[in-house]
């Protein structure tokens, strides 16, 4: 099979295409006929060596995200059958061949059937995303209607789909953005109000929109420094959930304020193969939201081919794109 693979980290130009021989599936996987894949911030740490503890082998084929047609099954599986469209966060990662080929192996509880009104590229672009949102306000969060949430990025990868569930759910959604145009975006998406970080400080929303209170849930997906703002945003015994905290902290006002701290890191099922039929769940799930019309994902404008994964890869880092950047699986565009 055609794959896009490295074989040392690097910036973007390590990306090779290579001829791969079709790996072969176990009783409990299914062989997919990739469609489509989408970019994760954690695919650009793989890349470029970051986080080489949790790389594939040389050659690596990266990427996670996956929507495709099932080629194949294992003599286990039941729940899924040739010919059947499916999506999933399935790969990419230490012992796991990833998206950027023909075909892609994966463990049949990482994936669910992908929902119908979406196309192969927007569907890639939710499995890590929707699952990172949902163990952070759904699992540890446990966000109940009624409360204020204030979501940190709200037009990023997770925020823009964690606004969506918090509003799901009932909450109050108030979401950070950096323009006029990304108001717009989650305001569209469901937030009630957007607020732009650059012309307002948190003690300023804080007062404004909680009477001095603070926030009932502050989810983080900035991370590192911004913790902080988190904490101070949060109202007395709230919680704070974080996507991105590798970095040294002060715990003051953690401690101070009575706060609980989530921490969430999705790849754990894949990488110690612990829990991995909960993920399965949770894209079921997000693919009946979908259907009911209470998801939908934020697609970047520009589209890619795997051949140019690492022009995509590029725009990414750039920091200048809005929604999830998609890619399809052609070799020769």
């Amino acid at each position: 099979m055609k794959a896009i693979a490295i074989e040392q980290f690097g910036d973007k130009n390590v990306f090779q295409p290579m001829d791969i021989s079709i790996p072969c599936i176990e009783a409990n996987q299914v062989l997919i006929r990739v469609a489509a894949t989408s970019i994760n911030p954690v695919d650009i740490k793989i890349r470029q060596g970051l986080v080489a503890d949790i790389a594939p082998d040389f050659p690596a084929i990266l990427h996670g995200d996956v929507a495709g047609v099932i080629e194949a099954v294992g003599n286990e599986v039941t729940k899924f059958k040739v010919g059947d469209e499916v999506y999933g966060c399935a790969g990419g990662v230490k012992g796991m061949g990833g998206a950027l080929a023909e075909y892609m192996v994966a463990d049949v509880d990482l994936i669910a059937h992908k929902p119908k009104s979406l196309s192969m590229l927007e569907t890639a672009t939710l499995p890590l995303v929707s699952i990172t949102a949902w163990e952070g306000l759904i699992d540890r969060a446990k966000v109940q209607a009624g409360q204020k949430v204030l979501i940190y990025g709200g037009t990023g990868g997770v925020g823009h789909i964690a606004v969506q569930l918090a509003k799901w759910v009932g909450a109050e959604v108030y979401a950070t953005v950096s323009s006029e145009e990304k108001a717009d975006i989650v305001l569209n998406l469901g937030a009630d109000v957007a607020i732009n970080y650059r012309q307002t400080s948190v003690e300023e929303f804080v007062a404004e929109y909680t009477n001095d209170c603070g926030f009932d849930i502050v989810f983080d997906t900035v991370g590192n420094d911004n913790l902080q703002n988190a904490f101070q945003a949060a109202k007395l015994n709230g919680t704070v959930i974080s996507t991105v905290s590798l970095s040294k902290q002060d715990l003051t006002l953690l401690h101070s304020k009575g706060l609980t701290l989530h921490l969430v890191y999705m790849l754990i099922p894949m990488l110690w193969n612990s829990n991995r039929t909960y993920h399965g769940q949770i894209l079921s799930r997000v693919a009946d939201l979908v259907e009911a019309g209470h998801v939908h994902p934020l697609l970047n404008s520009k589209l890619f081919s795997f051949i140019d994964v690492g022009t995509a890869h590029a725009y990414a880092e750039s920091g200048t794109a809005t929604g999830k950047i998609a890619l399809k699986a052609a070799f020769n565009d």
